[in-house]
Formats: structure tokens, sequence, C-alpha cells
């Protein structure tokens, strides 16, 4: 099995903007390699020269000004504690004689200073003090830069949320007073939270900025700080070539400026990309080099840093002795100074090596204590769900790791919990705050309440994890009974490109594996043409056309997956069809029609079950509480059909996307089903559209589904108003629209998205990111979508059985889906093609 680590990016190096000096402040955090700019006020620059007036006026001024320079003089030669001496006692002196500006500089450049050496908590203080005082004295720029070094306070003890608001205060403040440095440094500093979040391409945009300005100004240490972050962040992209450029760019700038701690911070970052690369020697030299500068100068974190990275290299070389030597001896040092992300990926580290060297109990301990960390500062980000959704990204893998190492020993229950506590975390939180549970309450599910939730839901639960080139299942019975299996996933293909293959089977495209999060070099021109283009040859499609069934010889693909996903499973899942089983998938397995998985007899699955598929066990349990919340809403239904199709801008032409006249015979139909009136073409208006799902008790939105990020990661057409409403209604503006404890949630009991591709979106360590998320944080108890664009026709006869089922054959969501599709498989008016049927699933509650 390959396993793959955290990798530990580097040093982060702050630095003084010109004046008070530039080598006081270099940090080091978390996984990357970025440099974070502690933000320095006019006046604390011009503490650099003596100010003969300010001499004269009064000797005890005098003698505090001169501290002060001490201070600087022994930051000079990395004299950090006689630094702190001389500062503290300015400070007493300035506060003696009421010299209030005086005492405002020397708080925070002792909050630069205890910040540099780990003590985070201390330099909050110091930075709050500060600020008060210049909030008082109305000195915007010294608010400004304290602002700015207190978000980089809050960064390094990994609040998150509360880094980029001090850091956009400041930015504020900079702009608003025309102060280009202090613009620099929190573009800067804001690039560097982002990186960790892992909004790369937000990153890279803030760290452009903060270097265009740097070179406009003749800002040397500045160019060489914002260098050095899109190397780091080039390097996260897998780009090291260029990130090595970066980093040798920004290393010659600082040898040139003699800045030591640019200098170590530039060589541990070069060293990282060569670990990347494969060249350990050279990764372990550069190291080495960086250490050595740390220890100089008494840089406490950046040797830190540098020891985990070795750590790593030692790792990649099997002398896991050494390896664990290192990452042992970053960890004290990181948990010592209260950086806890850094804390967590050195654990994370160190528990793959234990694994590694098959001492299986310690692994276990340390990747359970990175967990508890990364959760923590998740937790830190409160209601931002994007955030989240970023940064699970970079925390994902301990659970994987964890889940292995557990397995391994012969606990496939409580890897069971991992699996779940590794599943949907944002999109809990935002279920759990619906229903006035703080995120700190939202706790991980127990085994005993996975199988409650099954009880509950009187199915089967199929719970699917992915780990690296295996496949484990937990079948969990209505009974309590859980079953474990896992086998190796085939060598000869990937698993993505089996369930892309077997959609190209039923005659659908495969997902793109466009990442919308990436910096493309294609033009935004050129991506909406292509959108606009596979929107026109998908009306193809749309279009009535002869039955054709799948050819038994040509099914292999469908029955690859019944044999990976299904056959080991097959002995504990029920024989009775009207049982219900809820899939659980993992990352590509989102893409798979389930229904039409073919067995070695050649029969579809959903002639054998009733399917549902979730997002996760635990949304189960929120979907159950949000249906009885709605279970008594008696609003209007909602039936919309055939919107008049907004325009997407390709290059200077406005292009519309094509009509789609069976959603309109659809809607009309079904309009009559549930004794309401359908919005047709221009009535189905987007603000028409909102207003009224807020009151209805089911929502059917027969229209296209847009998806890969264009319109943050979904959207339905509909009806445009100029200028406010462009006819795209978006995952997004759902999350804000209905979802969160102060919104007022949808009362739906159902939703039905009746449009190409609704169930896709980007997959991401959170699962699916779109439509169908943003509609269960919304409180939507059960969702229908599609899995891929389904021919009009074959829709509208789909839609009419499935409502027919539910209305007038009073049949659970679940049930009637299963009738109908059985209904277009079977019945000679139907169509037999699984294209026709299958991209069809039900999501939560089958009541």
């Amino acid at each position: 099995m390959k396993l793959k680590q955290v990798l530990w990016l580097g040093l982060l190096t702050v630095y003084l903007t010109p004046g008070v000096l530039l080598v006081l402040a270099r940090f080091l955090s978390l996984p990357p390699v970025a440099q974070e700019q502690n933000t320095v006020s006019p006046e604390q620059e011009g503490t650099l020269a003596p100010r003969d007036a300010i001499v004269q006026v009064d000797s005890k001024q005098a003698e505090a000004d001169k501290l002060f320079q001490q201070g600087l003089s022994h930051v000079r030669r990395s004299e950090f504690p006689e630094a702190l001496q001389s500062w503290q006692q300015a400070l007493v002196i300035y506060k003696q004689i009421g010299y209030r500006l005086g005492e405002a500089r020397s708080l925070g450049v002792l909050g630069i200073t205890y910040r540099n050496l780990g003590e985070y908590k201390k330099a909050i203080d110091y930075h709050q003090q500060s600020i008060a005082i210049a909030r008082d004295i109305g000195h915007r720029h010294g608010e400004g830069a304290s602002l700015d070094n207190l978000g980089g306070a809050y960064f390094n003890l990994g609040d998150y949320k509360k880094a980029i608001d001090y850091h956009q205060k400041s930015l504020a403040i900079a702009r608003e007073i025309g102060y280009r440095l202090g613009e620099a440094a929190s573009l800067n500093n804001l690039g560097i939270v982002y990186y960790h979040l892992g909004k790369y391409k937000k990153a890279i945009d803030y760290h452009q900025q903060s270097l265009t300005i740097a070179r406009e100004i003749g800002n040397r240490l500045g160019q060489g700080n914002s260098l050095n972050n899109l190397g780091a962040t080039y390097s996260q992209l897998g780009d090291y070539k260029k990130a090595i450029d970066y980093h040798q760019q920004s290393l010659t700038i600082a040898r040139e400026i003699g800045n030591r701690l640019s200098q170590g911070n530039s060589l541990n970052n070069l060293g990282l990309a060569y670990d990347h690369l494969g060249d350990y020697k050279k990764a372990i030299d550069y190291h080495q080099k960086s250490i050595a500068i740390d220890r100089e100068i008494g840089y406490r974190q950046g040797e830190a840093n540098s020891l985990g990275n070795l750590g790593l290299v030692y790792d990649h070389l099997g002398d896991y002795k050494k390896a664990i030597d290192y990452h042992q001896k970053s960890i004290a040092i990181k948990k010592k100074m209260g950086d806890r992300q850094g804390e967590a990926n050195s654990l994370n580290n160190l528990g793959l090596t234990f694994l590694k060297k098959k001492q299986l109990e310690p692994a276990q301990t340390h990747l359970f204590d990175a967990i508890k960390i990364k959760e923590d500062i998740r937790h830190l980000l409160g209601n931002k769900d994007d955030w989240k959704v970023s940064i699970f990204e970079k925390q994902a893998n301990s659970y994987i790791l964890l889940k292995h190492v557990l397995i391994t020993q012969g606990q496939p229950r409580q890897a069971l919990e991992i699996a779940e506590r590794g599943r949907n975390r944002a999109l809990i939180d935002l279920l759990a705050a619906q229903l006035s549970e703080t995120p700190q309450k939202t706790k991980a599910l127990t085994l005993e309440d996975i199988q409650e939730i099954a009880q509950q839901q009187q199915a089967t639960l199929v719970e699917y994890s992915i780990v690296d080139d295996q496949i484990y299942i937990w079948v969990i019975a209505p009974t309590g009974q859980i079953t474990f299996r896992s086998h190796d996933l085939p060598q000869d293909t990937t698993l993505a490109k089996l369930v892309k293959f077997s959609r190209e089977e039923i005659g659908v495209r495969g997902r793109s594996n466009h990442n919308p999060s990436s910096p493309q070099n294609t033009k935004d021109g050129n991506r909406l043409q292509q959108l606009y283009q596979l929107l026109i040859t998908s009306i193809v499609n749309l279009l009535p056309h002869a039955p054709s069934p799948l050819n038994p010889n040509n099914s292999n693909r469908l029955q690859e997956l019944y044999q990976l996903l299904i056959t080991p499973i097959v002995d504990v899942l029920p024989t009775n069809p009207s049982d219900r089983i809820i899939f659980i998938p993992h990352q590509e397995l989102f893409l798979v029609p389930f229904a039409a998985l073919l067995d070695d007899n050649h029969k579809y699955l959903i002639e054998k079950h009733t399917i549902l598929t979730a997002p996760s066990i635990q949304s189960l349990s929120f979907t159950r509480k949000n249906w009885h919340r709605v279970q008594d809403s008696n609003g209007t239904p909602l039936i919309v059909g055939n919107p008049t199709m907004p325009t997407i801008t390709v290059g200077r032409e406005q292009k519309p996307l094509p009509a789609l006249p069976g959603a309109e015979t659809e809607a009309l139909t079904i309009a009559k089903l549930l004794n309401t009136t359908a919005l047709i073409g221009a009535e189905a208006t987007e603000s028409t559209i909102v207003e009224k799902m807020a009151n209805a008790s089911v929502i059917h939105l027969a229209t296209h589904g847009l998806v890969d990020g264009i319109y943050y990661r979904g959207a339905i057409a509909l009806a445009p108003e100029e200028p406010d409403h462009d006819g795209f209604l978006t995952s997004r503006e759902i999350l804000i629209g209905y979802a969160g404890p102060e919104k007022s949630l949808l009362k739906a009991k159902l939703v039905v998205l009746s449009a190409c591709d609704t169930g896709r979106g980007e997959i991401k360590g959170e699962g699916v990111v779109g439509l169908s998320r943003s509609l269960i944080a919304a409180g939507v108890p059960s969702l229908v979508v599609s899995l891929w664009q389904v021919p009009d026709d074959d829709t509208a006869k789909l839609m009419t059985e499935f409502y027919t089922n539910i209305y007038t054959h009073k049949f659970d969501k679940a049930k009637a889906m299963r009738e109908a599709m059985l209904s277009m498989l079977n019945d000679g008016d139907g169509n037999p093609d699984p294209k026709a049927w299958a991209a069809f699933t039900v999501i939560g509650e089958a009541r």
C-alpha cells in the first residue's frame, strides 16, 4: 500500500517594513513556505535615526529613545533577550512621562518579538495594548500596523478567521492613508492565510499584488518575501521547477541585503522542493544549512520546521530511526511555542513513519493527536463554510492514515468511526447549527450512534472508503450488525477511469478533471466557450430517440463495478427488494450510477434493491430531524419548467442556453398531478423562484444544471432579470440565502432537480460540493438529482411516474423512484436504456 505524507512546506519569513529592522521578525508556521510581514508604522521606522528635536525636549524621553535604539541594535545581532530587556525599560519610561506614542510603539515591537520567539498569546496581549493606545490618540498608522501583527499572531495559533479579519482591517487602513508598505505587507499576510486554507489561486493573487508594490517602491526584502511565498504556493500545486526558481530569486535577494533569516527560510524551502523531486542529498544539504542559520540567530520556530522537513527526507530514504528523531524534536519545539497547525502536521508525519516501521500503537496515538488538533483549528473557523471545505483538503490525510492503521490492527469498527469523523465535517457543522447545536457540541458518531441511525432509517447502510489502492466497505444492518470487507482495487486501471468508462458505456460523458480552484492557463472566455459548446452538444441527447438497450456483450464495466462494490457484500445485503439500501459513496464513487450496476445474470441492481444515497451516515440523522421539522408543511408546490434561458458571455458575444421544450411538458404534467400551476418561460424568473422557494412544500426545477465551478460549484438556469439577476441560481446563493442558524430554512419536504448533472459537483475531501450539498444544508430532507444529461422525453416519463407513485400510490420516495425506473425498464412505452433512467438518485430521507 502506498501511503502519502503531509509535507511540511517550511518557513514563513516575517519582516518589518523598512526602518525598524528588516530581519527583526522572521517566523515560520505550518506546512508551507511562506513569509509573513510584520507591519511597522512610519513612526517606528523613524526610530532608526535619532530625533534631535525629541532629544532636546526631554532627557527622560531621550533615555527611552536610546533604549529603544539599543533594542534595535540587539535585534540586528540576533540578541533577542537583550532587545526585549531594552524595550521593556523604554516602555517603563514612556509610561512614566506620558509619551503615549512611544508607549504604543514599544508595545508593538515587544509583541512582534514575542511572536517570533513563539510566545503568541503574550504577543497578542502586547498588540492589543498597542492598538488601544493608537486608537485613543488617533494614530492610524500605528493602529494599522498593530492590527496586521495581531492577525499574524492569531494565524500562528491557527485561528485563521481572526487572522483574515485583522489583516483585512489593516489593509483597509493602509489604503485609506496611502501607506503602500503597509498595503504590501497586509496583502502578503492575507496570501499566507489563504494558502493555509488551501485557497491557492487566491493566495497567488495576493502575493502577486504584494510583489508588484514591493517592486514599485523598491522594497527588496518585500520582493524576496513575496517571491518565496509564491514559490511555496507553486510547490503545493506541484510546479516544483517554478517553485525552485522563485526560491532561488528570494535567496539571492536575502544574501544581497544580508538578511540571515530570509536566507534560512529560502534554503529550507529549496530543500522541500528538491525533496519533492527526489533529490534527497540536495534536500538534506539545504535543510541543514537552514537549521544552522536558525540556531545561530536563535530562531526556534525556523529550527522546528527545518527539523521536521529533515524528518521527511530521512523517511523517504527509509531511515526511520533518524526520521522519528527529527520529527520528535520538531514536535517538542512546536508544542512549547503553541504552533498548533505545525504540531498537527508533524504528528501526522511521525505517525506515518511509525506505520511504515509497523509500530502501529504509536502510529495510532500520534494520528489521533493530529486529528484532534486539526479539528480544534477547524472549529475556530466558525461559520466560514467555504474555508472549512478548503482546509479539510489539507487535513484529510490524517483520517485516511488512521483508518489504515486501525484496519491493520484488526479494529474495523473503530475505523468506521474515523471514516465518519472524516466526512462532510463542514456540512455537519451547518446542519448542527440549524438545530441550535453549537459547533463544539457537534460530536462525532460512535458505533452506537451509527447503529441507531440504521435502525431509525430501517435501512441497510453501506459505507465505502477508498484508501490508496484498497477499498473498505462497511455494511450496517437495521438490526445493528456491522460487517466489514476490504479488497484491493484493480491494478490495471484506476477507480476514476473505471467509473468514467462505466458512464461512457451507458452513453454519457465522464466527469472532467478540471479543477476550478487551480490556476488555469485558459482564459475565462475559452472556458465559457467550452461550456457553451458542451451544452449545445448535449442538446442532441435531449431530443427524442429510439430505445437502445444496453448490449450485454458491451457491459463489462458496469459488471466490473458491481464485482468491485457489491459482490464482496452481496451476502449481507437484504434479499427483499422493498428493503432499502443507503449507499454512502467516497471520492469518485459519488459518480457511480448504483441503480445500473449489473450482476453476472445481467440484472440491474435496481431490480433487486430499493436504493438511496447520502453524503455520510451522520447527515442522515440531520435529514431525519429536518423531515420532522417540515412534515406538516402545506405550502404551494413550486414547479418550474423550461424557463426563458439566460445567456453566457463568450468573448464579446451573448449566447443563450438552449431551450428545453420537453422540460416544459414535464412541468405542466407534474403541476397537474400536484394541483398547482407551473411557472414556464418568462414567468420563471430568478427572483420569483427564490421568493417562492422559501415556503414551498415541494420544489421541482426542470431546467439546465451547470457544473464545473464556473458558477461556484453548480447553478440552476432560470429566467434572467436585468440588471440584478443573471438567471443563474448558484449553490453559493442557496447557502447564503437559506443555510445556517440565522437563516430561514427551506420548508420543502422534497426538492427535485430535474436537470442535467445536478448531482455532480467538485469532489473534495468534504464530499461532493455542489447544488445537492447546498440544498441539504438549507434544510431539505429529501432530494432527487441527476448524474448526467437525460433526454427530455425520458425525464418527463420517469418524473411523471415518480410523482404518481408518491401522490397516487402513496409510496415513499425511494420506492417511488425504484418503481418509476422499473417502469422505464420493463414497460413497452418506456426506454430500457439505463441512460434514460439510471441517472437519478434519491438523497437523504425515503419518507
